[in-house]
């Protein structure tokens, strides 16, 4: 917890002076425009990636950016969809995975997760995508954990949309949905084409989203 005290520290002598009057303006409300769904991944920063200040993104981290459908008893990442999209009323909604990610290699390699059982249980949301992922054939290991990466990003996309508040969002054409997969290694960002349903460079086609198309 040292460098975790010392990096506090730095911050309150150095970066908070220099962003007073920002964290001043924030003190008493915020106004992020989007909704930002990624993974717990420590190498995966929202904030770095999209170059965004304080108060600029609004943020759900879990193990596989998991969004699972809208039930009768939702939860934690239900309620807080709600709260962005109703509340805050953000514009655009971004689903984030990675490459390398730990829960979708579990996955694809159908690791046991008798000795994580809230792992396990918490990547059932992602059958879906690991059925679709099962049927694609010729794949070597690399390609299988890069693919279910993909596919678990489209499966969330289709899981947020049962939510009620996204969909009359959609519905009044207020919101957006992007599917991204960020690679560690490049620092490059594929998105998700909802006209073709495969990933393209977000470098080369900025304007591009997953829905409405």
């Amino acid at each position: 917890m040292k460098d975790i005290i010392e990096g506090f520290l730095k911050f309150h002598s150095d970066a908070f002076p220099e962003r007073a009057d920002l964290f001043k303006n924030l003190a008493t409300q915020q106004n992020p425009r989007t909704l930002f769904i990624s993974c717990s991944d420590s190498r995966l920063v929202p904030e770095l990636v999209t170059q965004r200040e304080p108060g600029g993104l609004f943020v759900i981290r879990n193990a596989g950016n998991i969004v699972p459908s809208y039930g009768p008893e939702p939860g934690g990442v239900s309620a807080s969809v709600e709260y962005a999209v109703t509340a805050l009323q953000v514009t655009d909604v971004v689903i984030c995975g990675h490459s390398d990610c730990g829960a979708m290699t579990a996955i694809a390699n159908c690791t046991c997760m008798d000795h994580m059982p809230a792992v396990g249980s918490w990547l059932k949301y992602a059958d879906s995508a690991r059925v679709v992922n099962e049927s694609i054939t010729h794949l070597n290991d690399s390609e299988r954990i890069a693919s279910m990466v993909r596919e678990n990003v489209i499966a969330q996309i289709e899981n947020i949309k049962t939510h009620p508040s996204v969909r009359l969002a959609i519905r009044e054409g207020r919101l957006a949905l992007h599917g991204w997969v960020y690679d560690i290694e490049t620092g490059s960002i594929d998105a998700l084409d909802g006209s073709s349903n495969h990933f393209v460079s977000l470098a080369e086609h900025t304007e591009v989203r997953a829905y409405p198309i």
